[in-house]
C-alpha cells in the first residue's frame, strides 16, 4: 500500500491521543485479544450513535475503514473529517450500493480493515435492528474474518435525534467477539443474521 486510502498524517495524530480519548469517554472494553493483529478483516457492530465509528477505531489495533451514509459527507466538518478518514460513502440505490461493495472488496484485498453497521442505521437507544442482506454479500464476497463487537453507551452520551454529545455522562462498553469466518454456501441474509446473533451475544 503505498499511498493510503485514509490520511496518513490524521491517523498517526489519532492513534497518539487514541489513550486520552479512551479515557474522556470512560471506554471499557472486554476482549481486545480478538482482535487480528494485522489488517485485512472486517468490524461488524451495533450502531446507535454517531460515536460509533471513532469509538471502534480508539479500540482497534488497525484504522478501520467504515461505510457511511453518503448524505453524511455533505454535513459540514463531520463530512470533511470522514472523509479524511477514508470512509466510503453508500448511498440507498443499488447502481450505488455496488460501487461502495467493489471498493470496500478492493480495500480489504489490499490489506485495509472495513467496518460495517449490519443494521444499515442508528437504532434506538437499547435496541436492535434487522440486519441488512447487502452486508451478507460484502462478507461472502471478501472471504476473510469477521470480528463482532458490541457498543454499549454510546446512545446515553450522543443519541439518535441529538445534536451534540454528553461526553462523560456515561461509561461506554465495548465487547468484542472472536472473529468468524462463513461457509460459501450460506445465503447473503443468514450470514447477515448470524453476524448480527453474534453481536446480541456480546
Amino acid at each position: 500500500m503505498e499511498k493510503k486510502h485514509y490520511s496518513e498524517f490524521g491517523y498517526k495524530v489519532f492513534f497518539k491521543l487514541k489513550p486520552a480519548l479512551k479515557k474522556i469517554l470512560r471506554i471499557k472494553v472486554k476482549g481486545l485479544e480478538n482482535f487480528p493483529q494485522k489488517s485485512g478483516f472486517i468490524i461488524a457492530s451495533n450502531h446507535r450513535s454517531h460515536l460509533d465509528p471513532p469509538v471502534v477505531n480508539i479500540i482497534s489495533p488497525v484504522p478501520v475503514i467504515f461505510l457511511a451514509k453518503a448524505e453524511l459527507f455533505k454535513v459540514p466538518v463531520f463530512g470533511w473529517l470522514i472523509k479524511k478518514s477514508g470512509a466510503i460513502p453508500i448511498e440507498r440505490n443499488k447502481k450505488s450500493g455496488n460501487k461502495s461493495l467493489i471498493k470496500a472488496l478492493k480495500l480489504l484485498r489490499e490489506g485495509y480493515t472495513i467496518g460495517v453497521f449490519p443494521e444499515g442505521t442508528r437504532a434506538k437507544p437499547k435496541e436492535f435492528l434487522k440486519p441488512k442482506a447487502g452486508i451478507g454479500l460484502l462478507i461472502s464476497k471478501a472471504k476473510v474474518p469477521v470480528v463482532p463487537v458490541r457498543i454499549e453507551g454510546t446512545d446515553d452520551i450522543f443519541p439518535k435525534g441529538s445534536k451534540f454529545p454528553k461526553i462523560g455522562k456515561a461509561p461506554i462498553h465495548v465487547n468484542v467477539g472472536k472473529p468468524i469466518t462463513f461457509s460459501e454456501n450460506l445465503e447473503y441474509e443468514e450470514i447477515a443474521n448470524k453476524i448480527m446473533k453474534e453481536i446480541k451475544k456480546l
